[in-house]
């Protein structure tokens, strides 16, 4: 839901995988085959695991970090790994990229940058999240819902980032 002044947008569960399964749909009327999903972690391992579940077809993983500043509520320099884990030797052929979202869209400009100069074995290449915030200036190929107003989105699994083992063995002994 967002809220009255468009600066923060609380999603549930429910709406979340909601969320997902538009996606799914809006993947498959394009009509677009892909061979490999590429997910963006942190972010993108959900989506990433959902949708390689619903079009059974490999999960690879590819780490990036640029939200470290002030809780991870600020932007910073993007840092991309060196390596792709896949299950099927180097990634090739039709991939899908996938994020939860694109913000500034300097990530997956970035990404998408880093993929076609050092992985000359992917054939295509197509990108896809959930929200597109207004201030972004990469265009994904799927988006599911678009922002204006570059509202702070909270995930439904946002409860962990403040909860360390210690809070969790004090939350178990209530």
């Amino acid at each position: 839901m967002l809220t009255e002044d468009g600066k923060h947008l609380y999603v549930n569960h429910e709406q979340y995988h909601g969320l997902l399964e538009n996606l799914a749909l809006k993947v498959r009327q394009s009509g677009w085959r892909f061979d490999t999903i590429l997910c963006l972690a942190r972010g993108g391992l959900r989506p990433g695991d959902i949708l390689s579940r619903i079009f059974g077809v490999p999960l690879a993983i590819m780490s990036t970090s640029s939200y470290r500043a002030q809780g991870g509520t600020v932007q910073g320099h993007l840092d991309i790994a060196r390596y792709i884990t896949t299950p099927r030797g180097q990634i090739a052929g039709r991939v899908l990229l996938v994020d939860d979202l694109a913000d500034t869209g300097v990530t997956l400009q970035g990404v998408v940058d880093k993929l076609r100069d050092n992985y000359p074995s992917i054939t295509e290449l197509r990108t896809a999240v959930i929200w597109v915030k207004g201030c972004c200036a990469f265009t994904p190929d799927f988006a599911v819902e678009y922002l204006p107003t570059n509202p702070w989105i909270h995930q439904p699994f946002e409860q962990y980032d403040s909860l360390t083992p210690e809070k969790l063995l004090e939350k178990c002994k209530t």
